[in-house]
């Protein structure tokens, strides 16, 4: 679940002398407000800092004094863009090769789908594969294991992405069979799982638009497809 912070606490932590800090500083401030393994990036914003951790996306002021949660938007466009997703969305295409992929033979869109294989809507999605693809709609998936990595669905998918076939293994385990349990791609499960966090996702299914925003619960396809389309 994402890290939420007190006003007290970020005053408390984030207040030291000097024009700017270095991210050394910002490191250690950020480590005793518990936020681990965070890359400290450039931000479209003057004067802060991205900060990308497992909590999320961050922003810190230069100085240290300050820090923000949330998306930011940049309002120069006819539309609101939100940056913070665009950034999450550069994550996202590094996994492009671990996805397992439901192709649409007329694609007009792509989402993405974080997933647990012993989530009653993910297999209630994952049975109406069909009626996505043929209203143009591409289907590909993550995993997020709802109770953790180290859980039952964690090492069962951790398996599913092992197999030599993926999708085959992944729509036997959709439809209530075994599959093994598979040490060699924890840390990919892991690594899903963590972006899933820094998205936002609570909960499974969720749906990852073309743009960045999520959808929480299942989306029939005709539902899927409206929403899809005002997003266009």
């Amino acid at each position: 679940m994402k890290k939420t912070f007190t006003a007290a606490a970020v005053l408390s932590l984030f207040v030291w002398q000097g024009a700017q800090a270095d991210d050394a500083q910002i490191q250690s401030k950020l480590s005793a407000l518990g936020i681990t393994n965070a890359q400290i990036k450039p931000s479209p914003l003057a004067g802060m800092k991205t900060v990308l951790s497992d909590s999320g996306v961050l922003y810190v002021s230069d100085n240290g004094e300050f820090i923000l949660q949330g998306p930011m938007f940049q309002l120069t466009g006819q539309q609101p863009v939100n940056v913070t997703n665009q950034l999450l969305m550069e994550q996202l295409a590094k996994m492009d090769n671990e996805m397992i992929v439901y192709k649409a033979k007329d694609q007009k869109y792509v989402v993405t789908v974080f997933t647990d294989t012993t989530c009653g809507y993910c297999r209630k999605l994952h049975d109406e594969m069909k009626e996505y693809n043929d209203l143009g709609i591409t289907v590909r998936y993550l995993a997020f294991p709802r109770y953790g990595i180290g859980s039952n669905s964690a090492n069962q998918m951790a398996g599913i992405w092992a197999a030599a076939d993926r999708k085959q293994a992944f729509s036997d385990a959709m439809a209530g069979k075994d599959v093994p349990a598979q040490d060699s791609k924890a840390s990919v499960i892991a690594q899903q799982f963590t972006l899933g966090h820094q998205f936002g996702v609570q909960g499974t299914p969720a749906i990852l638009l073309p743009n960045g925003d999520l959808l929480p619960g299942y989306r029939d396809p005709k539902g899927l497809l409206e929403v899809l389309k005002a997003y266009k």
